[in-house]
């Protein structure tokens, strides 16, 4: 928050989060674990997968109550917020979260992520270690003209925390740190530089598409 409170110019969104996959890190709802007990484990953590978390039959009003819990303390710091994402999808995972995902950025006049009709990858996430760079300048070499591309990554610094990270679902990767610093440097590498510029690729944020080109997803639509 403090180094964003130093660059408004950057685009912020709430990654709306109902599911914690990591061993040895875990963490629960910003309600506290009596408020919404159906979103919970025995412990009073969030499940570490999807298939977890809607095998435990949980409440629609309490996944709105905690889903508006964490966009009110984003909104409630201070920083400019222009929209919202989902960890690992699942707070999209029904038409009902979906609906209930729309409601709260409606009444918060946030924009949804890839509900812009964004042409989508995280390629760099299952490249190799050590093809991140050549993967990541090929994803522009091949972007589509006619759309607005969206590229996730996920990056840390090579001394993090991250070293001691093992994600609980069956497809997370090992060496989770090596793989993120690697993303790391690929951003920041000047073959990605040359790469936007050569293809003359004019960089957006949330906050510049404009909440009137929202649409719902062709794959979301009922």
């Amino acid at each position: 928050m403090e180094i964003l409170e130093q660059h408004p110019d950057v685009s912020v969104g709430v990654h709306l989060t109902l599911n914690a996959e990591w061993k040895h890190y875990r963490w629960g709802p910003v309600l506290g674990r009596s408020a919404v007990p159906s979103l919970v484990d025995d412990e009073g953590y969030f499940f570490p997968s999807r298939a977890l978390l809607y095998g435990n039959n949980p409440q629609l009003d309490e996944i709105e109550a905690e889903l508006r819990a964490q966009v009110q303390r984003a909104v409630d710091s201070g920083l400019q917020i222009d929209y919202l994402d989902y960890h690992m999808g699942a707070a999209v995972q029904t038409p009902e979260t979906r609906a209930i995902v729309e409601q709260i950025a409606a009444d918060y006049g946030l924009a949804i992520s890839r509900w812009f009709g964004e042409d989508y990858s995280n390629v760099t996430y299952f490249s190799p270690i050590g093809s991140k760079t050549d993967s990541l300048v090929s994803r522009v070499n091949r972007l589509n003209p006619d759309a607005v591309n969206l590229q996730v990554v996920h990056t840390a610094p090579e001394q993090s925390d991250m070293n001691d990270m093992i994600d609980l679902n069956e497809f997370g990767l090992p060496n989770m740190a090596e793989h993120r610093f690697h993303e790391l440097q690929a951003l920041l590498s000047p073959e990605f530089r040359e790469a936007l510029e050569h293809n003359r690729v004019r960089l957006v944020t949330y906050r510049d598409l404009g909440l009137e080109s929202m649409q719902r997803p062709e794959i979301y639509r009922d």
